[in-house]
C-alpha cells in the first residue's frame, strides 16, 4: 500500500505540479501527514530558499553595479540609474521584511555579489575594471539605504 502511494504522490507531482500543491495543502490541513508526499515537499521548501538567496544576490549586484556606476561616471548619472537603485533596494528591503534571518546571508554575500557587480559595471560603462575598487566600497548599510548615494 505504502509503495503506491508513493507511486500516486510522484505520478500528481509530476503530472500536475499545481494540483500537487493544492492536494499537499489539503492534507497537511486535515493532519494527513501520513498522506503527503514528504520527499517532493521538501524538495520544495529546499529550492523555495535557494530561490530567495538567489533573488537576493541578484538584487544586490545590481544596486551595488548602479552605485559602482554612479560613483565613477558622475556624467552620466540618470534618472534611470536612481529608479533601478531604488526599485532593487526596495525589493531586497521587502524580502528582509519577511525573512529577517536573511540579513545574515546578504552580508555574508556581499563580497562575492561585489565582485559580480564590479565586472557588470565595466562592462556596462566601458570603463577598465581596474578602475572600480577590488574590495567591496560599501558597506551593507550603505548599500540598503534609501537614501545613501556615492559621491
Amino acid at each position: 500500500m505504502t509503495t503506491q502511494l508513493s507511486v500516486i504522490k510522484t505520478n500528481l507531482y509530476d503530472q500536475d505540479f499545481y494540483l500537487w500543491i493544492e492536494t499537499t495543502v489539503k492534507l497537511l490541513q486535515e493532519n494527513k501527514f501520513d498522506q503527503v508526499d514528504l520527499l517532493n515537499l521538501i524538495e520544495e521548501l529546499q529550492c523555495m530558499g535557494k530561490s530567495q538567496k538567489n533573488a537576493l544576490k541578484s538584487n544586490l549586484i545590481v544596486v551595488l553595479m548602479h552605485l559602482l556606476k554612479y560613483k565613477y561616471q558622475p556624467e552620466k548619472r540618470s534618472n534611470s540609474w536612481l529608479s533601478s537603485i531604488f526599485e532593487h533596494r526596495g525589493r531586497l528591503e521587502f524580502s528582509l521584511e519577511d525573512s529577517p534571518s536573511l540579513r545574515r546571508y546578504l552580508s555574508e554575500s556581499l563580497d562575492k555579489c561585489y565582485q559580480n557587480a564590479r565586472k557588470q559595471a565595466s562592462l556596462e560603462t566601458g570603463l577598465n575594471l581596474n578602475i572600480f575598487p577590488i574590495d567591496c566600497p560599501f558597506t551593507l548599510e550603505q548599500t540598503l539605504d534609501s537614501d545613501y548615494l556615492p559621491e
